[in-house]
């Protein structure tokens, strides 16, 4: 296959429905660990497609929704200082934080700017000298060596009014922690594949070597999602646990060194915290030694109330795949898109915003 309307073909699609509706094993429950993922099976129709018996939740795999309130304080907190201009991406605007939004902030009067790509960040920080330009970087290892590009490129211009807050997160550790807290069923994983262009397979090896689950990372059109569905059935089927790789197109079990390798330059791992996950050990990117100068949260002052958390949302259960998004009591009421309460509504990669959109039935 060459082409990606030839993942979409209606007569692909319906023979590895077929082949899925002839599993006779235990029911199982399948767990896709990435937005895009997320809101394509939602889109298509898949999970109509499947039979009662094999079961599909949705993880922790949207970098908007796992963003903490805390962190979103932060850059909102940064945006209210006097001469300070805030880009991030169009999706973090409506995300609420404790208190507000950074739409609502800009509208309050703070100059917050959504940006396609850190590198407009950075050339807005030479085009506005005398203010400081901070660049709210949020996403998995897909988006970070980008980020990391234009953190190089702002030392290389020895721009000195460039800063960074960092909400970069790290997908594996988040599953290892999923894992462990052992919650919610999971059969085997459907791994991100965008995140899996960049890292590869290799960093998913822990996951049948030490919890005996099955893992195969896949594209995002219909006919590669229903194949990782199956090929995670035959694995079940045999009693095999392994990583597999569906989107051999784009994914090698190496990854992308050179991608890899500008993140190494820019970025160390650390500690983060994830919403509804809470702390985890070595799952974010920070500034690497030699790089505080552009550390915002170093050189800027924040004023900040303690964070909080809206009483009613039950956005981290959605995100552990302990619950569906109608089964908490605003959504769809006092929960929507326009007027979100948690990032699951927000993001368009939210599991609550596809549930809102396309009205799955089951």
């Amino acid at each position: 296959m060459r082409f990606i309307d030839e993942f979409r073909q209606p007569v692909l699609a319906g023979a590895l429905a077929q082949r899925i509706k002839r599993w006779s094993g235990p029911p199982v429950s399948l767990m896709e660990v990435c937005g895009t993922h997320t809101v394509a099976i939602f889109r298509h129709g898949l999970k109509g497609l499947l039979p009662p018996q094999v079961r599909l939740l949705s993880g922790p795999g949207c970098p908007v929704c796992v963003t903490p309130n805390r962190e979103i304080d932060k850059a909102i907190a940064l945006a209210s200082n006097p001469g300070v201009i805030l880009a991030t991406f169009g999706d973090m605007m409506k995300v609420p934080g404790s208190y507000s939004s950074l739409a609502e902030a800009r509208a309050s009067g703070a100059d917050v700017r959504v940006v396609y790509s850190a590198m407009e960040a950075v050339e807005i920080a030479q085009g506005n000298p005398k203010k400081a330009v901070v660049f709210f970087g949020v996403g998995f290892e897909t988006t970070a060596p980008t980020t990391a590009t234009s953190i190089l490129e702002a030392k290389r211009l020895g721009l000195k009014n460039f800063f960074f807050l960092s909400a970069h997160k790290l997908v594996p550790p988040a599953l290892r922690a999923l894992l462990e807290a052992g919650e919610v069923r999971i059969d085997g994983l459907i791994c991100p594949g965008h995140v899996s262009t960049i890292i590869g397979s290799r960093p998913y090896e822990f996951i049948p070597r030490d919890y005996a689950i099955p893992c195969v990372i896949a594209g995002f059109e219909p006919v590669d999602i229903l194949q990782a569905i199956a090929m995670l059935l035959d694995m079940r089927a045999e009693g095999r646990a392994e990583v597999a790789i569906q989107y051999r197109r784009a994914v090698r079990p190496e990854g992308n060194p050179q991608a890899l390798e500008t993140m190494a330059s820019a970025f160390q791992v650390g500690d983060a915290e994830w919403r509804g996950l809470g702390p985890i050990p070595q799952s974010g990117l920070q500034l690497r030694d030699g790089m505080d100068a552009f550390a915002a949260e170093r050189h800027l002052e924040m004023k900040m109330r303690p964070p909080r958390e809206a009483a009613a949302c039950r956005c981290g259960e959605v995100l552990r795949g302990l619950i569906n998004p109608p089964e908490c009591s605003i959504f769809g009421t006092g929960c929507t898109p326009e007027h979100p309460v948690g990032p699951c509504m927000v993001s368009t990669e939210g599991t609550c915003a596809a549930w809102f959109l396309y009205r799955p039935g089951g």
